[in-house]
């Protein structure tokens, strides 16, 4: 039988809290909808009360709950806080654990290299990782009192949108590896400037453990600031560097198809090729990354890039996958509605150019928390657009209305307040054999035009299959 995640004795152990009953959970949840038998429910307060869906928890199997209101006659855990206990239970989770911790920031990328690190750690022994983008205030403790005792790697992706989010996450994680992907102008308006958001990302050094690795990008404009910074929050930290010609891993050959890509690299001296199902030459700094932080875990770099090879971006992460049209055809979609800012556009469009297409086409939603400079942000996207070719553009929210403007006269652009205005007007442009990039910040509300697309196209084919029927 599978060993229990956390037994009531001990999760009252870490939190100070109240145990009702004798218990044991296999997993924890914030979310009722997506609860399974077994698991411990964190009744958080954020948006809506999570003690309003303690009930529905318990229907859907919950094997406790974590609560700070009095709860009779079921498996529970009661405490001051819930937020409080649940940082208790990472930090008591990251304690029994011999696991070696990577933790990873950076204004772009960021993901890619945790989601890469994992499919190589899960390779080599029982791995653990953030699941989406875990990686706020309740996303990390969350990540960490996940943990199973036995895990051998882990990987943890810690963000933030205002100053003195990092240091706490990185002191939670306590990681024997910290790397920071690139700075670029994201969450300006909680950050105020790129100087700013260089100095708090700077802060996934503060819990670097002694002798712990530093990775840093060696061509990034702030790189000397992040070097010094490393060394003055973890002095005996191993500065190691990737990215460009004279650090540790960088990319000496990139060849595309237009639908995947291959990497050959020379990481601490040695020559591998990595092949992943996504298309720009950014994807070769994510592998330069994932391959060195890879190796400060203890895996060989060969071993590493085999184990890596064929990894293919998650939904909403640069994912390219068919979609079924009416009648019949089909078209490519790009989905990398996830999130946005300046520089992660420019590079999703720089690989969307590459792709072989009859048409393309480009959705857009806006950019958020670019403060003061966003109109010139937004309207500054418009030449990598046209280096696309697109046959037609739809956009997304006020904030992009800049973008409109600078391309108006200069291709078929259509805009709309909301990204659920563009749904059906996207669906019955597409004609078979086009190609359709979307993206743009979570808040944009993109995400749903993806899953708008993707409903329409299993709809067409189930309508496919049924013509064939008698």
């Amino acid at each position: 039988m599978t060993k229990p995640l956390w037994t009531s004795e001990e999760a009252a152990k870490a939190t100070g809290g109240r145990a009702a009953g004798r218990w044991a959970i296999y997993g924890l949840s914030i979310d009722t909808r997506s609860i399974q038998p077994g698991d411990m429910f964190v009744a958080l307060k954020d948006v809506r009360d999570g003690h309003d869906f303690v009930p529905n928890a318990y229907e859907a199997g919950a094997g406790a709950c974590l609560v700070s209101r009095p709860i009779e006659d079921v498996p529970a855990l009661q405490v001051d806080d819930t937020l409080t206990a649940l940082e208790a239970m990472g930090r008591a989770a990251r304690t029994r654990t011999d696991a070696f911790c990577c933790a990873i920031t950076g204004s772009v990328g960021k993901t890619s290299v945790k989601e890469m690190l994992a499919q190589i750690f899960r390779a080599f022994g029982p791995a653990h990782w953030s699941v989406k983008s875990f990686n706020n205030h309740w996303g990390v403790p969350l990540t960490l009192a996940r943990m199973p005792q036995d895990t051998t790697r882990a990987v943890f992706e810690i963000g933030m949108n205002t100053p003195g989010e990092i240091e706490p996450r990185s002191e939670m994680v306590r990681p024997h590896a910290a790397l920071i992907t690139k700075i670029a102008p994201a969450h300006l308006e909680g950050m105020g400037s790129e100087d700013a958001v260089a100095l708090e990302k700077s802060a996934i050094f503060a819990g670097l453990q002694s002798g712990g690795y530093a990775i840093l990008p060696l061509g990034d404009n702030f790189y000397e600031f992040l070097r010094d910074k490393a060394a003055e929050y973890a002095p005996d930290a191993k500065i190691l560097t990737f990215g460009t010609e004279g650090s540790q891993a960088f990319v000496t050959d990139y060849e595309t198809d237009g639908v995947s890509s291959r990497f050959t690299l020379e990481v601490l001296g040695e020559t591998v090729d990595v092949s992943v199902d996504a298309v720009g030459e950014h994807w070769g700094q994510n592998v330069a990354a994932a391959l060195l932080m890879a190796n400060c875990s203890g895996l060989g770099v060969i071993e590493a890039a085999k184990a890596l090879n064929g990894y293919a971006p998650p939904e909403g992460r640069g994912n390219a996958e068919w979609l079924n049209l009416e009648g019949e055809g089909r078209a490519l979609m790009v989905d990398d509605a996830y999130n946005a800012n300046p520089e992660s556009m420019r590079a999703a469009l720089a690989g969307f150019a590459m792709r072989p297409a009859k048409r393309k086409l480009i959705a857009l939603g806006e950019m958020k928390e670019l403060g003061p400079d966003a109109d010139a942000l937004h309207a500054g996207l418009a030449p990598e657009i046209l280096v696309c070719e697109p046959a037609r553009v739809f956009l997304s929210g006020e904030g992009i209305k800049p973008l409109a403007k600078a391309l108006d006269g200069k291709m078929e652009v259509s805009w709309a307040m909301k990204a659920g205005d563009l749904h059906e007007m996207v669906n019955k442009s597409l004609i078979n054999g086009d190609a359709l990039l979307i993206k743009g910040s979570n808040a944009s509300g993109m995400g749903t035009l993806a899953g708008a697309l993707r409903r329409f196209s299993a709809q067409n084919n189930d309508t496919s299959k049924g013509a064939g029927e008698e």
